[in-house]
């Protein structure tokens, strides 16, 4: 078993040089992705911390650079937002002209900034380097309480600010409305992430000596407060996956809430519920759980968002597991994801399960506005290789 793994950190390595940048960030993925993505290169920042922080500081740095500092609407811009993506490269760029770049069409990239800076400094100890971004940081956690909060009900919603972009701005993303909520949506996972980024702020304020905005704590408070009562979907003993325009539940089961173990919003007496809803069979698979219910009228298993697996997915319900005591759970997810690499010999960006057998799906040209029934699965994507690497090298 020594053996394996020390192949496997290996590979995944090698794997992973091929999306390392000059400047020690990650690209998205490979061979379709292969720019700059606020979400994924924060989250596989996150996930190599104990193996290489530097790839966290050059994230951070990347991405502090090109924060928003002005209200641009054709790249969905506002002051302290941090990125969705920006492909370097003109022709990338000329692929996707119905933009202006950096394009800021995301709602977790902001929040998981924050989170990931915190994650860093604790880490590392770089007050150094922190101390040159505390700007950034402040700059995004004002954006939550302001441009992220549109309706001031303490929740962050996203609404695209133009006709061809994102229509859904969290990471199950995409231009059409797949997932069926009228804007502004108030996705689940979200509230956790922001939830976490305020407290986060906080801490990271008085370790610098920096001034604490108290606005910080008491936003997360009221969050945590209305959070519960307003997600919380009785009959299924679960939260929905979002609040729509008109602040009604969008009732799917999905992994969404999973996200929410690490965030620390959720009251002490739903974790059980929600860590056996997630291993419920229709949910969990022999090779992970699946982004939504099998039982979904929308369900499928081939599809991008709705009912795939993605192990970027299952390594922040992974991560939570761990960080409250679920080892058990955590290691099926890890059990699940080693079983995944070896059928297919990677661990690539999604998969599908069927009958408890793996789907391998199609590799292609990524084109811009492609049909939502079109898959194009990169074998090598820096969020599913990471993650995948944190698991194993724990052992």
């Amino acid at each position: 078993m020594a053996d394996f793994k020390e192949t496997l950190r290996n590979k995944l390595l090698q794997d992973l040089e091929k999306l390392k940048t000059p400047d020690g960030y990650l690209n998205a993925g490979y061979p379709n992705y292969y720019i700059l993505f606020g979400r994924d290169a924060l989250i596989s920042a996150w996930q190599m911390l104990e193996i290489n922080p530097e790839i966290a500081k050059s994230s951070l740095k990347v991405l502090a650079k090109y924060q928003g500092k002005t209200i641009h609407r054709k790249a969905e811009e506002e002051p302290g937002k941090i990125l969705h993506e920006y492909p370097l490269e003109p022709e990338q760029q000329a692929i996707l002209s119905d933009w202006d770049f950096p394009y800021f069409g995301t709602v977790d990239a902001t929040p998981l900034f924050v989170i990931v800076a915190d994650k860093y400094l604790q880490k590392t100890g770089d007050m150094s380097f922190l101390s040159q971004i505390w700007k950034n940081v402040v700059a995004a956690a004002d954006w939550m309480s302001t441009y992220g909060d549109i309706d001031k009900d303490y929740f962050v919603e996203y609404e695209r600010k133009i006709p061809k972009g994102l229509f859904h701005q969290a990471w199950r993303d995409s231009y059409e409305n797949h997932l069926k909520i009228s804007s502004p949506v108030a996705i689940v996972e979200v509230q956790g992430y922001v939830y976490a980024a305020y407290l986060a702020a906080t801490r990271m304020a008085k370790v610098l000596g920096k001034e604490v905005n108290p606005e910080w704590e008491e936003r997360a408070k009221a969050l945590q407060e209305r959070f519960h009562q307003s997600f919380w979907w009785e009959e299924e003993q679960y939260y929905a996956l979002a609040l729509d325009g008109d602040k009604k539940q969008r009732r799917s089961v999905s992994s969404n809430p999973g996200h929410l173990l690490f965030t620390g919003i959720l009251p002490a007496q739903v974790l059980p519920r929600i860590v056996k809803r997630l291993f419920q069979s229709d949910l969990f698979t022999p090779y992970g759980i699946q982004t939504v219910s099998k039982h979904d009228p929308d369900f499928d298993p081939q599809s991008y968002h709705l009912g795939s697996v993605w192990p970027h997915d299952n390594w922040i319900i992974y991560y939570g597991l761990k960080q409250l005591g679920f080892l058990r759970e955590a290691d099926q997810i890890k059990q699940a994801l080693l079983l995944v690499h070896q059928e297919l010999g990677r661990i690539p960006e999604l998969f599908g399960v069927k009958d408890g057998k793996i789907i391998r799906l199609s590799v292609g040209a990524w084109q811009h506005g492609v049909p939502g029934n079109v898959i194009h699965a990169n074998p090598i994507q820096a969020w599913a290789i990471c993650g995948l690497l944190q698991m194993i090298w724990e052992d």
